[in-house]
């Protein structure tokens, strides 16, 4: 059988590139409002000031650019309105109310992706707030931002009993705290590994506890204190009420996603996680026949762990007694089983086998789901109100067969057959990558110190290698797997890492600045022809080459570093004296 090549062939590399440059601009890819002046309108005041004032044939190029045509290259960009500094395209509340879309508030619809229509989108720079200043570097940043930064403090105000966060002059600092665990993090988790016997109370339970999704993260300090113990976990929270917590998390630089638990599966694949956490996460687990646990059942691995701190689990109150009675009877209908119960937390595990669903009395809910049910495929697909079971390989296994970690980030996993990838090919590629992100390195040269890059997206992430590359880096890596090509995101989470699937024809599920892009770089890898027509684009975007090289794929290819500038409008620079 032919081996299919993890690095796919070069016209469809040129392709990709082309979507990558596509993908940049989406930071940028805004929506019109139909009522009041336009963010153009108001993002052009500030341009004059700095003398990127767009003339007629720029924004004629922009909008010519905007409906498909690529031969004419603006020469500026006009600016965003003010107002529109922390807009995610496809996560915006505004974009419902003003569409009247009909969607199912109980649900939790309104919190799901929900994309502007091309007639509502704006070609402009998103700008930076008001006296916006470069980052606090990791690992300082864990406990501290600046508030210019993320200019919310409501949380402070509603969180003061619960240390979420604290306003100290010009920072917010993060005590560790949460509404489940007052007095830190570290305490609560270490609590949690007391709990199931781990030893010396380490929740990585030496190497076997790697990747965790925490539901209802608030400002992710769970997450946060969990990268000591070398524990890689999503913080998920949707853009609701309290619609800066995940633009909190990723200003400190931990690991953090926009989703909800609504109608649609995570972009997870099946089995990602050993351990999910819920901490007063104010979720209704019992609804549509339990399909949201169900959603955290097919994500969850064989013996993965359920976390769950609610009143419901320790409070006499009939009605959390009720609640818990029959949550009870839900999980043991999947077939979980209680694993340590303490005070105010109860933990679930999943079981090894298929034994458990197949001593099921027949018609008992919820169903094993349909042989013909992917449970990776994830984008836009609708929850089931089934049970995932294994794969005959992974029931006579009793577990998922990936070594603890460290180990686990180069050892072969064995879901690489569902690719027909040999170990061969999975340790060429990771040898491949390692080579590149050495010479991306040397590249950079003096322009990054050891602090300089926390948050890293690598947009087209394969098997992971990449990210691989940067285990000695004090860095994280959202590996990005497109929802049009090999859905190889579980070859990832198997290796010890995160990522997501997603359409890069739409704006990601994040707040602008998130990742590394102020006075933060670029990795731009292709053909010498993808890279020349990306850097013609550049100086709109008030982004520069800072160096570039030969590629080690040939002569007709090539690196390009790039990085953006810092840039302010009137009103920043008007709050920065």
């Amino acid at each position: 059988m032919t081996k299919r090549r993890p690095h796919g062939d070069p016209r469809k590399r040129l392709v990709s590139a082309v979507i990558v440059l596509v993908t940049i601009c989406a930071f940028f890819y805004m929506f019109s409002w139909k009522s009041g002046s336009s963010p153009l309108e108001y993002g052009s005041k500030s341009s004059k000031i700095f003398g990127w004032e767009a003339d007629e044939d720029a924004n004629e190029s922009s909008s010519r650019i905007g409906e498909g045509e690529v031969d004419a290259i603006p020469k500026t960009i006009p600016v965003c309105d003010d107002r529109l500094s922390e807009l995610i395209p496809c996560l915006d509340r505004n974009l419902i109310y003003q569409t009247r879309l009909k969607l199912d508030l109980g649900l939790m619809e309104h919190y799901e992706r929900h994309c502007p229509m091309p007639e509502r989108r704006y070609n402009c720079l998103i700008p930076p707030p008001p006296g916006y200043k470069i980052p606090i570097k990791w690992p300082k940043s864990r406990d501290q931002v600046w508030k210019a930064n993320i200019p919310h403090t409501h949380l402070a105000t509603e969180k003061s009993d619960q240390n979420w966060i604290v306003v100290k002059g010009e920072k917010i600092t993060f005590p560790g705290g949460g509404t489940h665990f007052h007095y830190g993090a570290d305490k609560y988790i270490a609590a949690i590994a007391n709990m199931l016997n781990f030893p010396n109370n380490n929740i990585n339970h030496e190497g076997h506890i790697r990747t965790v999704l925490d539901i209802g993260c608030g400002v992710a300090s769970f997450g946060g204190y969990l990268l000591s113990s070398d524990i890689l976990a999503m913080s998920l929270a949707p853009n609701d009420g309290h619609q800066n917590q995940i633009q909190f998390a990723l200003e400190r630089g931990i690991p953090a996603y926009l989703g909800v638990l609504g109608t649609k599966r995570l972009p997870y694949p099946s089995r990602s996680f050993e351990l999910a956490h819920c901490s007063r996460c104010r979720i209704d687990w019992l609804q549509r026949d339990g399909i949201l646990l169900l959603e955290l059942d097919r994500l969850l691995r064989p013996g993965g762990y359920f976390a769950y701190s609610s009143p419901e689990a320790y409070t006499q109150d009939e009605e959390d007694r009720r609640i818990w009675r029959a949550m009870s009877g839900l999980v043991e209908r999947m077939c979980w089983k209680i694993a340590a119960k303490r005070n105010q937390t109860v933990i679930w595990v999943k079981p090894l086998t298929n034994d458990c669903y197949s001593k099921r009395k027949p018609g008992v809910h919820p169903p094993l789901c349909t042989s013909g049910d992917d449970p990776d495929a994830v984008w836009r697909v609708n929850m089931e109100v089934c049970i995932t079971p294994y794969t005959e390989q992974m029931h006579r296994e009793r577990g998922s067969g990936l070594a603890p970690w460290p180990a686990r980030l180069t050892t072969p996993p064995p879901r690489l057959m569902d690719f027909d990838y040999s170990t061969e090919i999975f340790e060429k590629d990771m040898e491949a990558w390692q080579q590149r992100t050495d010479n991306y390195w040397t590249l950079f040269g003096n322009k990054i110190k050891p602090d300089t890059i926390r948050n890293v997206m690598d947009m087209k992430a394969n098997l992971g290698s990449f990210a691989a590359a940067l285990k000695n880096k004090d860095v994280w890596v959202m590996n990005v797997v497109p929802e049009n090509g090999p859905n190889t995101l579980k070859i990832i989470y198997d290796r010890g890492l995160i990522g997501t699937v997603h359409n890069w024809c739409e704006a990601f599920s994040t707040y602008p600045r998130t990742y590394d892009l102020p006075k933060g770089f670029i990795i731009v890898h292709d053909s010498r022809s993808v890279v020349q027509f990306i850097k013609k684009y550049l100086p709109a975007l008030h982004w520069e080459v800072v160096a570039m090289s030969d590629s080690d794929q040939g002569e007709d290819h090539a690196v390009s570093i790039i990085q953006k500038k810092i840039w302010l409008t009137s009103e920043s620079v008007r709050q920065s004296e």
